[in-house]
């Protein structure tokens, strides 16, 4: 599948407002001494649709644990803007994975400020909320889109979840072995992908038996006190770094 093998090869090359969803904010009251230590975020690409996002959705509300959701605009309907509002109400957040899903770094200045506007426009419509996070098709970025784009920009830690010949315990060993305090987990929702589906049901319960809470990336980089500012160059797997 073409998607696939550009996605493969991209990661290879990468070294890796309105009610919005809420920027940390240093000047919050927040006591940081009394979260928990072991923080990470379930991140996923690709939705929303309704056939795996709902299947992700399920397993996130029977281990009441949150996630954040990287939606491609061109996704979002009538219909599958119930899945967000969902995702919302389950403590979820919903953040911009580009209107068209798009190699980026190929863009005109112009043509890459119209796929976060329209994207986070659709967001915005169907939720409420304004997307502050982006991440990139691919993971395929370049000094022109981090100028263009004022979102944060959010890579993540992965285990090849789109390949369809990676199974479900792949997946899963891939992450337990890896996961570390402050990592973004990088899934995604796409429809078919059941084996991420299955690696989950595994995954959640066993991180929280290792001490870890899960968090939206959001409340990650609030919870360990860091700010990133715009058009840093920087792309976060891990909100320490």
């Amino acid at each position: 599948m073409t998607k696939i093998l550009i996605m493969a090869l991209s990661l290879i090359m990468a070294a890796c407002s309105t009610r919005a969803t809420a920027k940390p904010d240093n000047n919050d009251e927040t006591n940081v001494d009394k979260t928990p230590s072991r923080l990470i975020a379930l991140s996923f690409d690709d939705g929303p649709n309704d056939i795996t996002t709902p299947k992700v959705l399920d397993i996130l509300e029977e281990f009441n644990v949150p996630g954040s959701f990287f939606v491609i605009g061109q996704n979002i309907n009538e219909s599958t803007a119930k899945q967000m509002t969902r995702a919302i109400s389950l403590g979820c957040e919903i953040q911009n994975h580009s209107l068209t899903h798009v190699q980026m770094s190929k863009l005109t200045k112009e043509q890459t400020a119209e796929e976060i506007r329209r994207t986070d426009e659709l967001i915005e419509q169907y939720t409420g909320t304004r997307p502050w996070l982006f991440r990139p098709p691919y993971i395929d970025h370049n000094s022109l889109m981090h100028e263009t784009i004022s979102h944060t920009f959010i890579c993540g830690v992965g285990c090849e979840d789109w390949v369809p010949s990676v199974s479900a315990q792949a997946r899963y060993d891939a992450l337990i072995s890896t996961v570390k305090d402050g990592d973004i987990i990088l899934l995604h929702d796409f429809i078919g992908n059941d084996n991420t589906v299955e690696a989950l049901r595994m995954l959640i319960p066993e991180l929280k038996r290792q001490g870890f809470t899960f968090v939206t990336v959001s409340e990650l980089f609030k919870a360990k006190g860091v700010t990133p500012s715009a058009h840093s160059g920087k792309l976060y797997s891990n909100v320490l770094q």
